[in-house]
């Protein structure tokens, strides 16, 4: 009996002894919490051991800014640090690094401004009383976690994800981070006014603050809606654009063909009459060229093509190519919409290639480049192969790959470097250069 009366008077006296004990599965829980909300609302991939390391070294440093550095700049730094870990740990560009800080970070502002004057208010005591006693911060912590846990299913379940920052172009992500700089610093004056001046708020001013900080954040989101529609607009218009292209192109090559379609039939009719099989089958692969050239326009198709980026990447190599009097040949046996990495990485690279390949096929004598997507259920991957003929044959499958090399003059020798670049921190991303006396070959494999 005399335990439990110990026990209890720990847990209702001041005791800033257990309060630092405490401190310490709070801050783990409170980190996991975090990661958990911008890994489901970002839709980011993470392994085992970058979320683990990620809690870890959170926890450190809020440790160490907590009772080392001298309030409110321990709150600055922190949120620095927390955007560097992201950024490095998690592997994600620059907006999704401020955004997987400011929406979980968000949310557990605005519930810290929603519980705690009420809460002080309905349990009768101080803002040191819930810093100190024991038993009032366990309770007013774990109602906190509680309620975030609550949304962070909500996000996981209902499939709530904020997965539209692929694609967007360079002045509207400037719009985005004009408009998150301004909500980090909200953010950070909040925190301050949470902390340092709870006890002297009414419950209506906090109430009134509450209110105004949430529909700052509404207001904010419901623009980036805004300017995520008009950038998807945008490139629908520019795909539109692209696809017209293509169609007048086929549309052209299908009025030849119908054309010409009676005296092709009449021309295989003499050389099948005349016996001439070897006539005949060069005439056919004459014949097999343009039929192939019509396919792959087919192919040039935005439903078949179903990513907007990719799409408009490879009509405008297209168009290129045929500019140079390359014969560009593709098949696409892929669902791009189910591409197994980032987009903009993926573009970066397909980029890069089919910039090579042009250069390369457009100096021989035969200006030809393939290039398939196909699915490899059974070994678990995407592939994409590009393949060219090309002139050097004593080319070095390795060497291309350093920082600077480059074959032709007014060339920086950075795009298969920077390729390599993005291959190293990708666990899941080969690719394979091999050559023969025809084509020089580039195979991007993607693991699921």
């Amino acid at each position: 009996m005399e335990l439990l009366n110990n026990i209890w008077n720990a847990l209702t006296t001041p005791n800033e002894t257990l309060i630092s004990i405490l401190s310490i599965p709070f801050t783990i829980i409170e980190n996991t919490l975090l990661m958990l909300l911008f890994l489901s609302i970002l839709n980011i991939n993470a392994t085992r051991k970058q979320k683990i390391l990620y809690v870890l070294l959170m926890t450190a440093i809020s440790f160490l800014s907590t009772y080392i550095i001298p309030a409110p700049f321990n709150l600055i730094i922190n949120y620095l640090l927390i955007l560097l870990l992201i950024h490095f740990i998690f592997k994600t560009d620059l907006l999704r690094t401020i955004l997987a800080f400011i929406l979980p970070t968000l949310i557990f502002v605005l519930l810290g401004m929603l519980l705690s004057n009420p809460y002080l208010y309905v349990f009768n005591i101080s803002a040191d009383d819930l810093l100190t006693i024991p038993i009032y911060r366990l309770i007013y912590v774990f109602s906190q976690y509680f309620i975030v846990l609550i949304i962070y299913f909500i996000f996981k379940h209902k499939a709530i994800v904020l997965d539209i920052f692929n694609d967007i172009d360079k002045k509207h992500k400037q719009i985005i981070y004009s408009n998150l700089f301004f909500g980090i610093f909200t953010l950070l004056m909040q925190c301050i006014i949470t902390i340092y001046y709870i006890d002297n708020l009414p419950l209506s001013i906090t109430f009134l603050t509450f209110l105004s900080t949430l529909a700052y954040f509404s207001i904010s989101i419901y623009s980036l809606t805004k300017v995520m529609q008009l950038a998807s607009t945008t490139q629908k218009l520019q795909n539109a654009e692209e696809y017209n292209k293509t169609l007048t192109i086929l549309h052209d090559n299908v009025r030849g063909f119908k054309h010409d379609f009676d005296n092709i039939v009449t021309t295989i009719g003499g050389y099948v009459k005349t016996n001439d099989m070897e006539g005949l089958k060069k005439y056919y692969v004459q014949l097999e060229d343009d039929c192939q050239k019509v396919n792959s326009l087919y192919v040039l198709n935005p439903k078949l093509i179903n990513n907007p980026g990719v799409y408009s990447l490879l009509t405008t190599k297209y168009h290129e190519a045929e500019k140079q009097g390359i014969k560009m040949n593709m098949t696409l046996l892929l669902d791009l919409s189910k591409l197994n990495m980032k987009i903009y990485e993926f573009t970066r690279i397909l980029g890069i290639l089919l910039d090579n390949a042009i250069d390369a096929s457009k100096e021989c004598d035969e200006k030809v480049i393939n290039i398939i997507f196909r699915d490899d259920e059974k070994h678990h991957r995407q592939l994409i192969i590009i393949e060219n003929t090309y002139k050097d044959k004593d080319v070095d499958t390795e060497k291309i790959f350093n920082k600077g090399f480059s074959g032709k003059e007014n060339h920086t020798g950075l795009g298969l470097w920077e390729v390599r670049k993005i291959l190293n921190k990708s666990k899941n991303l080969s690719l394979y250069t091999t050559k023969n006396e025809k084509y020089f070959s580039q195979q991007i494999e993607i693991y699921y």
